[in-house]
């Protein structure tokens, strides 16, 4: 792919592509700028094997029910690309007898067309304000061949983001954690934990741009997660080059070096977690003196993780590592001698060179970290994000090669496969739909995380109906709703760094910190010392003793969220409905009679308390 070696240095933007539907062939691409394809024209159909999807992801499907939408999408990196390529497209239609020019293939009533952008950079807010405004004109020429305006938003969007950093409130357009609050309530802190445990998490509703818009604000809560953490989230392989064969799988990107945790797993793993934390970063900074190429290797399953266990049941075991194993034995042991350090301490030190805007390279992650490791490396190694998923991605969510993903969906067919997912979001009720026992037990808050979550809605929902501060006052605000998640992660963080640390991460939950430290991100992260974690009070940050209000949030946490619970809550709802209806009913009917009653005895009682009469006077005087 020639062309993206020439643009690399003259721009965030890579394309603008306008994808149309035609009656015949479907979602086709119709026009790109710069050319997709480096041999061929503008208005070429032609898109590189990894792109195939991007029509379908363009122009969603239903798109006919709406006049006009928007789509966040991620698409894979190309053959010399390292990084997600971003993805905006704004949707419209428009009657086809109100078109200037009508071309030969429009035979519908309507037209169909998204145009889009492709960026290197993940401002999908700015993008899409400024992409929405083009669309419009574009539409309103009502002559689809005029594409001059398409080139000169290419050049206008590279100048005006040209040298932007990926820090403040641009990254955060259109994103509103408020929002999120005043929707899911205290649900919001599950969906956090669920992300964390890097579980298969599906987003539902319609239409497009209230899932994406939910999905990201979502992502938005995660300290740096947006400008940094999503570089690797589309490293997947279209359908057609995907074979059963299970040497493509292990020739796969980091295919075998993937962490495969089960639910089911954790019991049998909780006694050996001590030893392989103890174990893995003495293991992963053996490595760290090569070069980049080598940070792939830092993450090898451990080929002995128990003196009870050879082979761990959560870990798919790289074959590599046998073969290798014989000549590195004895280089291995030397290295070992050399470091002098206590079981269980991280002695992979993060370089501390800040670069501009406060980040630098991860040694093991790869990801732009901040001095606390931030963001963690969760969409990495075949964890996806995939904000709107076409139907054509379906078998993405069995892949063998995808080790979970956070996805989003419009198609009833993905709702329907639930055995496909950990956990179904329904965006419209609210609702986050998880099989498993297990994980609901693992994911369920503890009271100090009720009491965080009920911190949130309270300062969320006093100020609403306030015109002049809505969204834009400090507390309760977007920018206050992450700091106080950055806090949550900083705290747990710092917990888990605590020696006998039992009673402090018993706040976050003892079956969710034993699920979140066998997963992936977090053994990368830990596999780092953070000099900067030294400065942040271990516990949770709602820790406390026990009260009444505890017992009152608990039970209507228990009310509002447990299958048992709501029907009771129904119930009590219909018969408070019940009760006050009968008591109207009886009051009109025996209404009339009491007052009645009331006013005779009113009127009696009064009689009683009037003093006797005066006679009248004498009739003899008389007036002059």
């Amino acid at each position: 792919m020639e062309p993206h070696g020439r643009d690399e240095g003259k721009g965030p933007v890579l394309h603008i592509v306008v994808v149309g539907f035609h009656h015949k062939k479907g979602c086709q691409v119709e026009f790109s700028y710069p050319p997709l394809m480096p041999d061929e024209g503008h208005d070429s159909n032609l898109l590189p094997e990894e792109w195939k999807y991007l029509p379908f992801l363009a122009l969603p499907d239903g798109a006919h029910n709406y006049q006009e939408d928007t789509v966040y999408f991620h698409l894979p990196p190309l053959s010399g690309d390292m990084k997600c390529v971003y993805g905006v497209s704004c949707y419209r239609q428009i009657e086809a007898k109100a078109l200037k020019v009508r071309q030969a293939d429009v035979t519908r009533e309507t037209v169909q067309k998204s145009v889009c952008v492709l960026s290197r950079v993940p401002l999908y807010g700015l993008l899409q304000a400024k992409l929405q405004l083009i669309t419009h004109a574009y539409f309103e020429e009502k002559d689809f061949s005029q594409i001059s305006i398409l080139k000169e938003l290419f050049d206008h969007m590279n100048g005006s983001l040209r040298g932007s950093t990926l820090e403040g409130s641009q990254v955060y357009l259109g994103l509103s954690p408020r929002d999120l609050i005043l929707h899911f309530r205290h649900k919001v802190l599950i969906l956090f934990k669920l992300i964390l445990l890097e579980k298969k998490v599906l987003f539902y509703v319609s239409p497009v741009n209230r899932l994406v818009g939910a999905l990201m604000t979502v992502l938005s809560l995660f300290p740096g997660m947006i400008e940094h953490g999503l570089v690797d989230s589309s490293h997947y392989r279209p359908k057609s080059s995907v074979s059963e064969d299970l040497s493509l799988v292990e020739s796969a990107s980091g295919a075998e070096e993937f962490v495969s945790v089960s639910v089911t797993d954790i019991a049998n793993t909780a006694m050996e977690l001590e030893g392989v934390e103890a174990a893995q970063p003495a293991a992963e900074s053996l490595s760290s003196g090569n070069s980049a190429e080598s940070d792939n290797h830092l993450l090898k399953p451990l080929s002995q993780t128990s003196p009870e266990s050879s082979e761990s049941d959560w870990e798919t075991l790289d074959p590599s590592v046998l073969e290798e194993a014989a000549p590195k034995e004895a280089a291995e042991t030397e290295l070992q001698d050399a470091f002098d350090s206590k079981p269980g301490t991280p002695i992979t030190v993060q370089p501390q060179a800040v670069t501009q805007g406060g980040v630098t390279q991860g040694l093991v992650s790869g990801l732009e970290e901040d001095q606390y490791g931030l963001p963690l490396p969760i969409f990495t190694k075949g964890y996806l994000c995939l904000p709107y998923m076409a139907l054509q991605q379906h078998h993405l969510l069995s892949d063998v090669t995808v080790r979970g993903f956070i996805a989003g969906a419009t198609n009833i067919l993905f709702h329907q496969q639930r055995h496909l997912s950990d956990a179904i979001v329904e965006v419209e009720e609210a609702r986050i739909q998880i099989q498993d026992p297990e994980l609901r037990k693992i994911l369920s808050l503890t009271t100090a995380d009720l009491r965080f979550a009920d911190y949130l809605v309270k300062h969320v929902t006093e100020n609403r109906d306030d015109v002049f501060l809505d969204g834009t006052g400090w507390e309760g605000g977007d920018e206050w709703i992450r700091a106080q998640f950055t806090l949550y992660l900083h705290s747990l963080l710092s917990s888990a760094l605590q020696q006998d640390n039992e009673r402090l991460l018993a706040d976050y939950g003892a079956p969710f910190v034993t699920a979140w430290k066998i997963s992936h991100n977090y053994r990368v992260w830990y596999s780092n010392k953070h000099p900067a974690m030294t400065a942040i009070t271990p516990g949770h940050p709602f820790q406390g003793q026990y009260s009444v209000a505890d017992v009152k949030l608990r039970l209507s946490h228990s009310v509002q969220n447990s299958e048992r619970g709501k029907k009771i809550g129904n119930a009590m709802m219909t018969t408070s409905r019940s009760v006050v209806q009968t008591g109207k009913a009886v009051g009109q009917s025996v209404g009339g009679a009491l007052t009645s009653a009331k006013s005779a005895m009113s009127s009696w009682f009064s009689t009683l308390a009037q003093p006797p009469p005066v006679g009248p006077e004498p009739a003899t005087e008389v007036k002059p």
